[in-house]
């Protein structure tokens, strides 16, 4: 069997297995700590420019169903584990996870210690990383240098034009940063009446719609990059309500003044404790992040923090005090993971009720200080 090398930038080399294309992969290690799922994680448009380590130990041994991408073109950068199955078991079953990723021209890499590795990344950071099939390739790209990460990542990732996901309850928009399927899904199984439209979307386009309300998405990078959100996202707030998730929550913060940071080594995984601070209420939830809202860039601006991580205490959850709008940086649509947070799709669409019914009392709305009206 072929042979593959991991290279990370501070010139750690790990042989391997090939898998998957023969393509070199380059852009950031990190890991993902969820036992299922590796299929919706590789179509996850968040993952967008990265090399996705999986510390499970066994990956791909109930193959890749179809129903299950959470994006058609997946635009992970490379996939590292400690053994990739030989054969898939489960009905579902249509191809393998080799001739996925050989489908989408993403190289793999396999017979790792990936916990190891993971141990080395929580240590010293995400670092930038390449997949190659030769040492003399490795030691080429060294000597040069590896580049930052791209800073037009939600660009790739977004689609092009607006399209319909029809139904017949609430109008919602939803800005496509990155999107996951699952949101769709999510929102279809509440009748709603989605519009889909891309990341460079102005408000005036948005609102053109006639919007109940507004979905900002997950996406990739740094949330910093995305240019012209901020503006669209302070125009929508006060004209509908608004959700945001993940690097739509990242949104919502700058664009209400707070900041955000690059994190250590990212929340990667679907056991993440996550605590409403105004109830207590714990809820484990599905992550994928590389960034986080500073907690003390929020003091000075109309927002009020609602969720907070167990472990270390970082900013899950944002409410705006005058207008009907919110985000968590979890994903509440679970695709992989629990689904202890589905309940703020409803929430969401019961703002929307409220504010159609008191729009003026809610665009004044001030928010008591246990996060809730």
């Amino acid at each position: 069997m072929a042979k593959r090398y991991l290279v990370l930038e501070d010139g750690s080399t790990y042989e391997g297995t090939a898998f998957g294309a023969e393509d070199t992969g380059v852009g950031e290690l990190v890991f993902n700590t969820g036992m299922t799922g590796y299929q919706e994680s590789i179509t996850d448009q968040s993952y967008n420019g990265e090399i996705l380590m999986f510390t499970y130990p066994l990956i791909g041994n109930y193959g890749i169903t179809f129903d299950d991408n959470e994006s058609v073109t997946p635009t992970t950068a490379g996939v590292v584990v400690h053994e990739v199955a030989r054969l898939a078991s489960n009905w579902r079953n249509q191809m393998s996870l080799d001739e996925f990723l050989k489908q989408h021209h993403i190289p793999g890499i396999s017979g790792l210690d990936t916990r190891a590795i993971t141990k080395k990344i929580r240590a010293h950071g995400t670092m930038k990383s390449v997949l190659v099939n030769s040492i003399a390739d490795a030691e080429a790209i060294l000597a040069q240098g590896m580049k930052p990460a791209p800073k037009d990542l939600v660009l790739k990732s977004t689609t092009k034009n607006g399209y319909p996901n029809p139904n017949t309850g609430k109008r919602i928009v939803v800005v496509d940063f990155g999107l996951k399927h699952s949101i769709l899904r999510e929102l279809a199984k509440r009748n709603c009446n989605v519009v889909v439209m891309p990341a460079t979307a102005t408000a005036a386009q948005i609102l053109n719609y006639k919007p109940d309300g507004v979905l900002l998405s997950n996406g990739p990078g740094d949330p910093k990059d995305v240019q012209g959100a901020a503006t669209m996202i302070r125009t929508v707030e006060r004209t509908v309500p608004l959700f945001g998730i993940c690097l739509g929550h990242q949104l919502f913060a700058l664009a209400n003044g707070a900041d955000t940071f690059k994190m250590k080594f990212g929340h990667r995984g679907f056991n993440h404790p996550v605590r409403e601070i105004a109830t207590n209420r714990i809820d484990f939830t599905a992550q994928n992040h590389g960034y986080a809202v500073a907690a003390d860039s929020v003091a000075n601006t109309d927002l009020l923090v609602t969720h907070e991580e167990i472990n270390d205490q970082t900013i899950e959850g944002l409410r705006h005090k005058k207008y009907p709008a919110f985000s968590v940086q979890f994903h509440p649509d679970a695709a992989p993971g629990p689904h202890d947070a589905s309940h703020l799709f409803d929430e969401f669409l019961e703002s929307i009720t409220s504010y159609q019914r008191e729009p003026v009392r809610l665009s004044a709305l001030a928010v008591s200080s246990d996060g809730h009206p």
